[in-house]
């Protein structure tokens, strides 16, 4: 996978509401990805993940391997 497009996609995850808890599927991590791209753009998920690591930075590095891990799997082959 390209890694900008894999940076996008995390980072897109983790401006969702998607959250590790519900245990999310493939589709639905896919689903959430475009949403997010279509509705704020890649500057705005970006944006969101900055805003999160400056305010609550121990929360945000959890949430953002998640999001890595779950696009990778979500985007495989």
């Amino acid at each position: 996978m390209n890694a900008v497009i894999d940076d996008v996609r995390s980072e897109a995850l983790f401006a969702s509401s998607v959250q590790r808890s519900q245990e999310p599927t493939p589709e639905v991590i896919r689903t959430a990805v475009f949403t997010m791209v279509d509705q704020l753009g890649e500057s705005g998920c970006a944006e969101i993940l900055a805003q999160e690591y400056g305010e609550d930075p121990d929360c945000a590095i959890g949430r953002m391997n998640w999001a890595r891990d779950a696009v990778r799997l979500a985007f495989a082959g």
